[in-house]
């Protein structure tokens, strides 16, 4: 057979595939991303026999048992993962530099040890290294082996002779298959990679979790078919200043995507928050104007948000809008609602939105509590410190429906809350034993909520 080599150029951010360079992706649109590398093809004789060595299995005869899941001893990881890692499953793990993947993947090997071998494989950080960071978290198992190793051809013979019970691959931007010509978290390498370890996983039913980098924009880096391959993938999210970490799941074959965990970075490594709702609230002002309790649903979960507004008259030309956490449009969009529909004039006003503990608030039930934070900075009135407010905004003004009513109303009350408004239109779905219990205000307009808070 003869053989040559081709050399194609490759965008680092999509993926896309071109024969020449381009300065900008004619696919995603970013500059400098074109990377070049070199690919060999063979060319195959016509007289190759076919092979004939597939399986067709009859979807009434494959078993339908429930899968082996393991525990991590992490109820927060459980959760986002459905119940366990699932036997011979491969996880995708993904988040900034310093956000904790290494810390809680090594977090967890002290649990899973005391049933499992665990192979931990770093491209990145020498035997020494991990061994201090493990001393630092109190891993002290005799079941957690470590290889600092590169090469994905021995790894996967490795793990084919001694098959551990779980494989943990730290990351897989640092993995080289020496077939290829391209370097280390190149778009083939990374792919051609992940693909030798998810058949090794599938083969030999160990599960796999590997450790993946994120580009300037928050996603994964290399080819988007990474995402593809795996069964599982995880975001960890959050300000690497503050402490307060979220594990979500944006995909999972074996579970739901709706959960979230939350941890909280210590001294010790990642601690867990079974009950961020508290914690999120817990350092609120009292009697203060510009802040508003939210509760959101991450997933299944309720949770309770402080929001702050401030409001302040500007010293430039044009007046300046910043938020921290919340949607800088919708801010926008809220603003003009308040301008137009409600009277209160923030024309020649700063006004600045921030969510306290590093959380994003993207639902538009957060709307009404955003709304009335700003309101109570303009005119200086404190919201009463027991009311929380829940409500999307529609642009005539009005206090659309919501979703998870009842839910968010038995976290309020659990957390001490006596008065929670919610849109007038929810009134009618709540059941009559919940109305009792707590004092429910159902609002049509952003003044009838203001006017019931203060």
């Amino acid at each position: 057979m003869a053989s040559k080599n081709k050399t194609i150029y490759i965008c680092s951010e999509c993926g896309f595939e071109s024969p020449k360079w381009n300065g900008c992706c004619p696919n995603c649109g970013e500059w400098n991303t074109m990377n070049e590398e070199i690919i060999s093809t063979v060319k195959s004789s016509k007289n190759i026999s076919p092979i004939n060595n597939y399986e067709v299995s009859k979807i009434s005869e494959i078993s339908d048992m429930d899968e082996i899941r393991f525990s991590t001893g992490m109820t927060e990881l459980d959760r986002v993962l459905g119940g366990g890692i699932v036997k011979g499953s491969i996880s995708l793990l993904c988040g900034d530099p310093g956000i904790g993947k290494s810390t809680i993947l090594l977090q967890i090997c002290e649990y899973l040890g005391k049933n499992l071998s665990i192979l931990y494989i770093s491209g990145e950080e020498s035997a020494r290294q991990i061994k201090l960071r493990a001393k630092r978290l109190n891993v002290t198992t005799d079941n957690l082996s470590v290889m600092c190793n590169t090469d994905v051809e021995s790894i996967v013979e490795y793990i084919r002779v001694n098959k551990p019970g779980l494989v943990i691959i730290d990351s897989i931007q640092t993995m080289v298959l020496k077939e290829l010509a391209s370097s280390p978290g190149s778009v083939t390498q990374v792919r051609e990679s992940t693909n030798m370890f998810m058949h090794c996983a599938k083969d030999y039913n160990i599960p796999t979790i590997i450790v993946g980098h994120v580009n300037k924009d928050g996603n994964i880096a290399g080819p988007k078919v990474l995402e593809h391959v795996v069964d599982c993938v995880l975001y960890f999210e959050g300000e690497r200043h503050l402490s307060y970490r979220i594990l979500r799941a944006v995909k999972n074959r074996f579970g739901s995507t709706n959960e979230i965990g939350v941890f909280e970075m210590m001294d010790e490594g990642l601690a867990e928050v079974p009950n961020p709702s508290s914690v999120l609230i817990s350092g609120k002002p009292k009697n203060t104007a510009g802040t508003c309790i939210a509760c959101v649903m991450e997933g299944s979960r309720p949770i309770l948000a402080e929001v702050q507004g401030l409001v302040s008259t500007t010293g430039y030309g044009n007046a300046r809008r910043m938020s921290n956490g919340f949607d800088y449009n919708r801010l926008s969009m809220i603003l003009a609602v308040l301008e137009k529909r409600c009277g209160y004039f923030f024309s020649n006003c700063d006004a600045y939105v921030n969510v306290i503990g590093g959380l994003k608030l993207d639902e538009p039930s957060s709307d009404l509590s955003v709304a009335l934070a700003l309101i109570s900075s303009l005119k200086d009135i404190p919201i009463r410190d027991d009311t929380l407010a829940i409500g999307e905004i529609g642009l005539g003004g009005e206090l659309r429906n919501i979703s998870y009513c009842e839910q968010r109303i038995k976290e309020a009350e659990r957390l001490g809350f006596d008065r929670i408004i919610i849109p007038r239109i929810n009134m009618k779905t709540l059941s009559d034993n919940l109305k009792g219990k707590i004092e429910i205000v159902g609002v049509r307009t952003i003044n009838e909520a203001f006017n019931a808070s203060v």
